[in-house]
């Protein structure tokens, strides 16, 4: 359960190398105990995260998690809730692919969409059927400021982020009333492994101010997070712009 303070006592970061997410697993660690879960494919990033929040005083747990596959998710996810409730999940998993490329390749276009989208409405439905049944928990889902209008340059990426945000935001509402609550993450640009290959707008974000930012929403009870703050402020420009004017832009 959670404690007075709205801190977890066990957490699954299903995308168990995501920056952010291992940057909200970071914050909830600071001075007290925590049980971790991290589903993820097995890779020396995934190995180095274990060692790091096992350094910490975490007991840390690993389970096979590809978001890629569907058909595995009710089998990996029931790993996870077998020992123990989850108190708080984190779907931190997803593909930035280069937008050229992906509309060159069908199978890069068509492995952005079911990892970004049909990925997580997978996770999700499982999530809330574990949580009902346990009768708390806390879902986190990392979407992006990219699903609030797609645009010339991430439309793929854009597109299956706006599906993501609608199923989440769709299925906080239908949770209300069960002890289970979710957190719609929408992100605008972060530093980290997946934005690496882009160039850094002014306001970039990092790992460590989303964290901090997601962690006081839930403390809060908020069902909707912006961060950096000026993503809010992105969005609500990006959605009153006329197509010809949101087309020029390059970004």
């Amino acid at each position: 359960m959670m404690d007075a303070l709205g801190r977890p006592q066990s957490l699954l970061l299903l995308g168990g190398t995501s920056d952010i997410g291992l940057a909200i697993v970071a914050r909830y660690l600071d001075g007290r105990p925590l049980r971790v879960v991290l589903a993820a494919r097995d890779s020396p990033r995934l190995k180095e995260a274990v060692a790091r929040l096992a350094g910490r005083g975490a007991v840390v747990e690993v389970v096979e998690f590809d978001a890629a596959e569907p058909q595995t998710h009710a089998a990996a996810l029931g790993q996870c809730f077998a020992r123990r409730d989850i108190d708080m999940a984190i779907v931190a998993f997803g593909l930035l692919p280069d937008q050229r490329a992906a509309m060159d390749d069908p199978a890069i276009a068509v492995q952005t969409a079911s990892v970004n989208f049909t990925g997580a409405v997978s996770v999700g439905v499982i999530l809330a059927r574990e949580m009902r049944a346990q009768g708390h928990g806390v879902i986190i889902a990392l979407s992006s400021v990219a699903g609030e209008r797609p645009r010339q340059a991430n439309f793929l990426y854009g597109s299956a982020k706006a599906g993501m945000s609608a199923f989440y935001d769709g299925l906080a509402d239908s949770l209300i009333g069960t002890g289970v609550r979710v957190v719609v993450v929408r992100a605008g640009f972060v530093r980290s492994r997946m934005t690496a290959h882009l160039p850094a707008p002014p306001l970039a974000g990092t790992p460590e101010r989303a964290a901090a930012a997601i962690t006081q929403a839930v403390w809060r009870g908020r069902a909707v997070v912006w961060t950096p703050r000026s993503a809010r402020v992105l969005a609500g420009v990006i959605r009153v712009l006329p197509r010809g004017v949101l087309r020029r832009i390059p970004f």
